[in-house]
């Protein structure tokens, strides 16, 4: 581990290199480098920071076997690239503990759809990383010791739901992990962390029993990289394991459109208080960087947000809350303990149980908020904003143990932006194109109608090109 005025990372001089997941799988197919190398290379790295609170379970033995089995030859888009696997998700051998101490330790015997589907890209899973309780909140961050620290400045958080493996891959431990977004769980981890987090087009990538038997799906599984070329490609090869129903088909995208677009800009929610300087700063320079390369900029660019639309979100959310309350026991296993829930948890149930004659109009409300989403965007082809309204905060500031009350105030304050598309089921991608005055990063967000996946990844690729993306060990 290497560490500067908090910074930490974990590069070494090993088969891992700096590499990001597309090179580390080029290497292997040429020869260059085995997977057991590149598995060995990755699990000396994430011991080296493991000071960063990112791992929950070490699955170190499976993958050397895994990589062993593989050989070089494989036609897996990461084949016998290292990675994580967020502790949310069923993946045979590994506890589905949710970030919680009230859900037991319990094996999963079965892969679901997610782990299946990475699975299927050739990538071996060396750890499984941290998330808060049930993946609630906007950091990772649990009741007792475990946060996970941000290898930008360990005083600050790593963001979440998808924190651990954020940490993780931002340090350079692994090329790339997987995450999942409910309300901006990949996102927001992608924003604090500096890496690009993509939350596709509902329906796009496989998705597991604990979330489909949603009434309205709003998770979505997907992955954390350091580069959009990382990202593209896991799309286009969880496309071609699973295709998307409803959507036409994306492919590789392997860089930018001719095609100039008109974005529409908007720096401040509404549905949260303005946003910070800093952070305006990232999203205007942002908007120059765009116009300058030919796109229209649109800075009158207003959407039509529904006003019930905050509150039906947090009425939906709590639900889910509520639902793990109640039925725990039936989800997670007869050693469920209501006792060990942490106070967030605790909190949204109540505020659910409040208001459940509410809930039919809410849930129809939500089902229905895609169409009208598109609708919103008028002339415009796409809309920047930031991720989210003010820079990644300290350690505490999100804390487990907080009072239910002033937790939700906070981060309800903070994700002004990233729930929207989690409701209606749009794309949106979290790019780190800019930088606090301290150099931490700030990421911006571009997102587009439902389906326009596409457009999203040729323009990732365009600004990724024009301004290269900082790494915590330049």
């Amino acid at each position: 581990m290497t560490q500067t005025q908090e910074r930490v990372h974990a590069i070494a001089d090993d088969a891992l290199g700096t590499d990001d997941a597309t090179a580390v799988a080029a290497r292997i197919r040429a020869g260059e480098i085995s997977p057991r190398e590149a598995v060995e290379a990755a699990l000396a790295r994430v011991r080296s920071v493991e000071a960063l609170g990112a791992v929950t379970v070490w699955d170190d033995e499976r993958a050397l076997r895994r990589a062993d089995a593989l050989g070089t030859g494989g036609a897996g888009a990461f084949h016998g690239v290292p990675c994580a696997i967020k502790e949310n998700v069923l993946a045979a051998g590994l506890p589905i503990r949710m970030g919680s101490e009230a859900v037991p330790d319990t094996l999963v015997t079965k892969d679901g759809g997610v782990a299946t589907q990475l699975l299927a890209t050739g990538a071996l899973p060396v750890v499984q990383t941290t998330c808060p309780p049930f993946g609630w909140t906007a950091t990772t961050e649990r009741v007792g010791p475990l946060n996970t620290l941000n290898p930008w400045h360990t005083g600050y958080s790593a963001g979440g739901s998808s924190g651990g493996t954020a940490a993780l891959v931002a340090a350079g431990a692994l090329p790339f992990g997987h995450g999942n977004d409910g309300g901006g769980s990949i996102r927001i981890p992608a924003a604090a962390c500096g890496l690009v987090g993509l939350k596709a087009t509902r329906g796009r990538f496989a998705a597991d029993s604990t979330t489909t038997r949603m009434p309205v799906k709003i998770v979505v599984d997907g992955v954390l990289t350091r580069t959009v070329r990382d990202t593209a490609r896991y799309f286009a090869a969880a496309e071609a394991q699973q295709p998307a129903k409803g959507w036409e088909r994306v492919g590789l995208v392997e860089g930018p459109a001719e095609r100039r677009l008109r974005v529409g800009v908007l720096v401040d929610s509404p549905l949260a208080p303005a946003t910070d300087d800093e952070t305006a700063v990232a999203v205007r320079q942002t908007a120059d960087l765009l116009a300058t390369l030919g796109h229209r900029i649109d800075d009158s660019y207003s959407p039509a947000v529904p006003a019930a639309f905050k509150e039906d979100f947090l009425h939906y959310w709590s639900m889910l809350a509520f639902a793990i309350h109640r039925d725990g026991p039936r989800m997670f296993g007869p050693a469920f303990d209501r006792s060990r829930l942490d106070p967030f948890t605790l909190g949204l149930s109540r505020y659910f149980a409040r208001r459940v004659y509410r809930f039919p109009y809410t849930l129809a409300r939500t089902a229905a908020a895609g169409a009208v989403y598109d609708r919103t965007l008028g002339d415009v082809d796409v809309v920047l904003t930031p991720v989210l309204t003010h820079t990644t905060p300290q350690i505490g500031y999100l804390a487990a143990d907080l009072d239910f009350e002033t937790h939700l105030e906070r981060v309800s304050a903070y994700v002004g932006f990233t729930p929207l598309h989690n409701v209606t089921g749009a794309p949106a991608i979290s790019l780190p194109l800019g930088r606090t005055s301290d150099g931490r990063p700030i990421g911006v967000m571009i997102q587009a109608r439902r389906g326009q996946d596409r457009m999203l990844l040729e323009l990732a690729h365009e600004l990724e090109a024009a301004a290269p993306f900082a790494r915590v060990w330049d």
